[in-house]
């Protein structure tokens, strides 16, 4: 077994890291005190050609793969966590609509259909840079039923009338990333009418300035300030039918078949965050951070201390590296397990090691000079975000190993 990183892997893991310490680093703090959206960091992933990171070569993006995209985003984390964690809304729509898509069955008439309205789309995130966000999660509680389906974990209770040339969506969405900011979101919704509820979710593409479309509300959370994750609402929105992102039914179909594909791609940013404070943290300790005492003292505990960090991390990226390079729709029972198990072994970790970087380096880690508060900050929102918040996965990879049907992947 070979987890090494390919040379073109290993090309764009270099690229990232450059991004993410000569540009975003010298950014991130700015942002962050403001609770402002990281339009430099686009500017730059534009630039550099990594909007179309996931779009297929063919269609002139660079074509990176599932598990190409999540070692470059751990590396971009380690420069700003919240622009990685809006850049992973952007390039996990563009790996639905192109390379999960092309995995998933469908008939050819629908396959050929979807060739013709992805090709459009990514030609404008190539040639127009424009980019998307993923408005997901919604307030409905779990077990209503007609407006509102549980997919995999998912709450849907946005609507979608099919109407002469499109549909009518209403709904609300919450903690919708890169709001007012990104050009589309790409917005889950149910079909109004009487079919299974697979056949009628759907993908839709929504302009940010449609009528219709409003982000209320504030934005002052504790961590990931410059992800600008207000609310969203859609009120009467008219998406034309060549609004399809994925084709009818294929939403709930990818995410029954891969419910690990999200939850994966955000443990990328948490573990390029866990590095990032451990890097810090030697580099304080060494005295290669301008303002660092350096190692003075209690030389025997603090080397004990980082040791454990770096066991930490070594650790949980073992075990996300397996699980990412085996991630795929339809992936066997034992692969989605230690998908759980990567994912919860990331977010724990995460806190332990941005929590114990500033303990070994001492009261001035605390200051807002320091990036280490905000490592501290930005770590507490991974264990928080859905389908798999640490309960959830918890429970299901427990209900699996029982066999208690619950936690098992629906086929």
């Amino acid at each position: 077994m070979d987890l090494s990183p390919s040379p073109r892997q290993r090309e764009l893991i270099g690229r990232a890291r450059e991004l993410a310490r000569e540009r975003f680093a010298p950014r991130a703090a700015r942002h962050d005190r403001e609770a402002s959206f990281p339009f430099d960091d686009y500017d730059d992933l534009r630039a550099a050609g990594f909007l179309g990171l996931c779009v297929p070569e063919r269609h002139g993006g660079l074509g990176a793969s599932f598990e190409t995209y999540c070692l470059v985003a751990e590396q971009l984390a380690q420069g700003a966590g919240s622009t990685a964690l809006t850049f992973n809304m952007h390039c996990l729509c563009m790996m639905m609509v192109g390379e999960l898509a092309d995995l998933m069955p469908m008939s050819s008439a629908a396959r050929e259909r979807h060739e013709k309205l992805r090709a459009q789309k990514f030609r404008e995130v190539v040639e127009a840079g424009a980019y998307y966000g993923q408005p997901h999660s919604e307030p409905v509680e779990q077990g209503q039923t007609d407006t509102a389906l549980s997919v995999g974990g998912r709450r849907f209770g946005t609507t979608a009338k099919k109407v002469d040339g499109g549909y009518v969506v209403n709904g609300r969405k919450f903690f919708v990333s890169l709001a007012g900011c990104a050009p589309y979101f790409a917005t889950p919704a149910i079909r109004i009418g009487d079919e299974p509820w697979i056949e009628r979710t759907l993908y839709l593409q929504v302009p940010k300035d449609a009528p219709g479309v409003s982000f209320p509300g504030e934005w002052d959370p504790m961590g990931m300030r410059g992800t600008v994750s207000r609310d969203m609402i859609l009120q009467d929105v008219f998406v034309p039918d060549d609004g399809e992102v994925l084709p009818p039914g294929l939403f709930g179909a990818l995410y029954n078949a891969f419910p690990h594909v999200s939850p994966l791609t955000f443990s990328a940013t948490f573990l390029g965050l866990a590095q990032a404070a451990y890097e810090y943290a030697v580099g304080y300790l060494t005295g290669r951070v301008e303002g660092a005492p350096g190692l003075r003292t209690e030389l025997p505990e603090k080397s004990h201390a980082v040791a454990e960090m770096m066991f930490a991390l070594e650790s949980a990226r073992a075990i996300y590296y397996r699980a990412i390079s085996e991630a795929r729709p339809g992936a066997p029972p034992d692969a989605v397990q230690r998908a759980r198990a990567a994912h919860v072994a990331v977010q724990r970790m995460v806190v332990q090691v941005t929590q114990e970087a500033i303990r070994v380096c001492g009261g001035r880690a605390l200051l807002k000079r320091f990036p280490l508060e905000r490592f501290a900050r930005d770590a507490r929102a991974g264990a928080l975000m859905r389908p798999w918040t640490e309960d959830i996965v918890t429970q299901q990879a427990g209900g699996a190993a029982l066999g208690l049907g619950s936690g098992a992947p629906a086929a």
